[in-house]
């Protein structure tokens, strides 16, 4: 996807940490991630323009849109996603002139006055770090909580591994935090209040200036300045004071950490208090902004110094819920719902049963379609501009590649196996240069569980063999998915019966293949919980259903909804249905 990183800051901030870290593992997914800003100081990857948020007069904001919409036509962005109050605001009119998707992470309490109350400008979805966050937007803004999802700071966790305890002759204390502001207040009221310079030998890491009011503590604590290795302040630090990324980060490298911020003072994190901790992101957030007892602190300081490490248990915890790969996708999952639901389309998938030369071959039921109609489907396909791919291309590339800019994908599936699928579609599918996903009953040779039934029979129609299925896998044009044993409905069979379909096919049809299967059609579309459970036990990466499903594909894996294809879907037919919003329009 092509994505707008808004932000609007005029020093490092954990907003922009969290938005270039996120960024480039983005770009390392395939994305492509614009950048708008005051500054950007952290490396990251992909194009920046500078843009002064800070100022926020009337004619400024309106610049701000202007260009907001400029960069966006420009760059083709498909989602814009905000880290800030004044970016957010400029983001959110631009998103509503242009219909862009807009998310905004929000980093910090917000400001309550009655104009933010009656206009967010949160965009379509707001992602709070912390629970303390989303309480206050629920509880101060009104922000229903329907619009709102926990997303917490990824973090690159392989890069803080586990230290051994340091052996200082005195013991070291880091404070790692900005200068400015509340925090800078913090600091201060530390040094003051609750650190012995003679008892302990402090460092502060900070890429602010130092103000003048510090001047007084020059000779007794040391001022690092701004580091870049970060894991190596951590490494050599008996006890780590800080809020929000900081402790996370010297959690994982096993360091005592004293969790203050400018809201509250949760204390040395143990397994006691963690949950407390990331509810308010390490003391950096609270539903209001607390008065610190200092006097407590100074006591937690002692604690903390008491211990070489901090618990396992609690490294573990942060590992658990701020991994920077498992907050990515959660990021890419949201996106994916925001801009499928705020445009109101999904790539289309499109089932088909068996084709036919002639009238004589038509069916009782309504699975067949001409031969000549399918090849004007696929020539309608073409000219649209869709691509064909199979799940084999989804689960390589990754679900949201289906959203990719510029492209527009196609999936085509054909159920059951029948022989004609070998001697009609793949010949076309070969003259077209298209894919089809050809799911296979292999327990069958004809199709018998719709001839052997009392009510409305249908004729006999041959299935393919064993060699014409190797024959549609190795022309490279089809992949081969599992559809069970004998075409069952799955929902009216026991636990251990489903299993005996879904595994003995997926078997039989891997060693057709030669490789494993990707994706399994449940019959009829029936399915129920064991169903789902066990094609993904099994190792299915994806379940198709029929018409039943969420809406967006990425949404549940194991019941994608399907478009049936009938034998009156005229060119038109079809059009309407894979133009994009046929399901949206279907489910009013």
């Amino acid at each position: 996807m092509n994505i707008l990183m808004a932000l609007s800051q005029l020093e490092v901030t954990g907003a922009e940490v969290y938005a270039t870290t996120v960024g480039n593992e983005l770009t390392k997914r395939g994305h492509n991630i614009t950048y708008v800003s005051d500054t950007l100081t952290k490396p990251f990857q992909g194009d920046f323009f500078k843009l002064r948020f800070n100022k926020r007069s009337i004619p400024r904001r309106f610049w701000h849109v202007a260009y907001l919409i400029y960069l966006i036509k420009k760059h083709n962005i498909q989602l814009v996603h905000a880290h800030s109050r004044a970016s957010s605001w400029s983001c959110h009119v631009a998103c509503k002139i242009t219909g862009t998707p807009m998310v905004t992470t929000v980093h910090g309490r917000q400001p309550v006055h009655a104009s933010r109350k009656k206009f967010h400008a949160m965009g379509d979805k707001a992602l709070p770090v912390c629970e303390a966050i989303k309480k206050q937007l629920i509880d101060d803004l009104n922000v229903p909580e329907n619009m709102l999802q926990v997303s917490r700071n990824g973090i690159e966790t392989n890069a803080f591994n586990w230290q051994t305890a340091p052996k200082n002759s005195k013991p070291v204390i880091s404070i790692i935090g900005r200068l400015t502001g509340p925090k800078g207040e913090l600091c201060y009221q530390l040094l003051e209040q609750c650190l012995d310079t003679s008892k302990y030998d402090i460092k502060i890491i900070s890429g602010s200036k130092v103000e003048p009011r510090f001047e007084k503590f020059a000779s007794k604590v040391e001022f690092c300045g701004y580091s870049k290795d970060v894991a190596a302040v951590l490494a050599n630090s008996d006890l780590v004071i800080g809020a929000g990324r900081v402790a996370m980060e010297s959690l994982l490298c096993g360091r005592p950490t004293l969790a203050i911020g400018e809201a509250t003072a949760i204390g040395v994190v143990d397994e006691s208090n963690i949950k407390q901790a990331m509810a308010t992101n390490f003391g950096d957030i609270g539903p209001i902004d607390l008065d610190i007892d200092y006097q407590t602190v100074t006591q937690q300081i002692e604690l903390g110094l008491r211990s070489p490490h901090c618990p396992k248990q609690v490294a573990a915890i942060v590992r658990e819920n701020y991994d920077l790969a498992q907050i990515v996708d959660q990021v890419e999952d949201i996106y994916q719902t925001v801009y499928v639901e705020k445009i109101r389309k999904e790539m289309p998938i499109i089932m088909y049963h068996r084709f036919i030369k002639d009238d004589s071959e038509k069916g009782v039921h309504g699975t067949y379609l001409h031969v000549e109609m399918l090849e004007k489907h696929l020539k309608l396909i073409k000219r649209m501009g869709f691509e064909t791919i199979t799940f084999e291309d989804l689960a390589n590339k990754g679900v949201i590649s289906r959203l990719e800019a510029g492209k527009r994908y196609i999936i085509i599936t054909v159920d059951d196996g029948y022989k004609d699928n070998y001697e009609l579609l793949l010949p076309l599918l070969k003259k077209y240069n298209q894919k089809a996903v050809v799911y296979a009953v292999i327990g069958e040779s004809y199709n018998r569980w719709d001839v052997e039934v009392t009510s409305n029979p249908e004729k006999p129609v041959p299935l393919m063999n064993i060699e014409e299925l190797k024959a549609l896998t190795q022309s490279g044009h089809i992949e081969i998915g599992g559809h069970t044993m004998t075409h069952p409905h799955l929902n009216s069979l026991s636990y251990e019966q489903q299993k005996q379909e879904i595994a003995e096919n997926k078997s039989l049809l891997e060693q057709v293949t030669g490789k494993p299967l990707v994706s399994f059609a449940y019959p009829y579309g029936s399915l129920d919980h064991n169903s789902k459970q066990l094609a993904q036990k099994l190792g299915y990466q994806f379940a198709v259903a029929t018409n039943s499903g969420p809406l967006a594909a990425h949404q549940d894996l194991y019941q994608i909804r399907r478009i049936a294809i009938f034998p009156k879907t005229t060119v038109f037919g079809l059009w309407r249905k894979i133009v994009g919003n046929y399901t949206f329009r279907k489910a009013k």
